[in-house]
């Protein structure tokens, strides 16, 4: 079972993914990811991460497996290497067992996996109270400054899908279930979720 989580910035997306993985007893995929991509390519940990979920600066959309039509800059040139560990990495974590998957365009990346891929947003306020919970205590920012941030990130996921999969990001053609979070507790809809995928995966499998 190869269950990949796409969120909204807020949403309890990552929560929910944990969640499941520690339910279904499979393994959980997210920061790790990261690190391999450092790793392979030679690129610092925090500079993958400032580039990840990010669409580099250009103005063609590239899609692997496409002729490269623009002209290469050296941004452009390492979110290329990123964005191709990462498919590699993504890959080789869904080929060794069954786990969850967080982000990074990995619905796309295991379109030939069956994956089961899950969409997670939210209303603003739902999201703005998630945020409000999880923030540093000495961060003071105003209700106007954090639905800013909020848009500017789900902005740059955006995009970044878009770039390297040609695809609208949040598209529902696109996934196998969209989980609206909005003013509940992820805890309480993880054990249901599971066992809706328990149930579609031994449909799928015929047992």
């Amino acid at each position: 079972m190869i269950i990949t989580i796409s969120r909204e910035f807020g949403s309890g997306g990552r929560e929910l993914g944990k969640r499941l993985a520690e339910i279904l007893g499979i393994a959980y995929y997210d920061q790790e990811i990261i690190a391999g991509i450092a790793q392979r390519s030679g690129l610092a940990e925090e500079y993958v991460n400032s580039i990840i979920e990010k669409r580099p600066v250009t103005y063609y959309p590239i899609t692997i497996g496409q002729t490269l039509t623009a002209a290469f800059t050296p941004q452009l040139d390492f979110s290329l290497k990123a964005y191709i560990e990462q498919s590699n990495i993504i890959k080789e974590l869904a080929s060794k067992s069954d786990c969850v998957i967080i982000g990074r365009g990995a619905d796309y990346i295991l379109r030939e996996y069956n994956s089961f891929n899950i969409f997670v947003y939210a209303d603003m306020d739902s999201r703005l109270q998630r945020c409000r919970q999880r923030a540093p205590e000495n961060e003071q920012l105003s209700d106007a400054r954090m639905k800013a941030r909020i848009k500017a990130i789900d902005n740059d996921r955006g995009r970044y899908y878009q770039f390297f999969t040609n695809r609208k990001w949040g598209e529902k053609e696109n996934y196998t279930l969209c989980i609206n979070t909005s003013k509940t507790v992820i805890k309480d809809i993880a054990i249901p979720v599971s066992g809706l995928l328990k149930s579609m995966s031994h449909t799928l499998s015929g047992k």
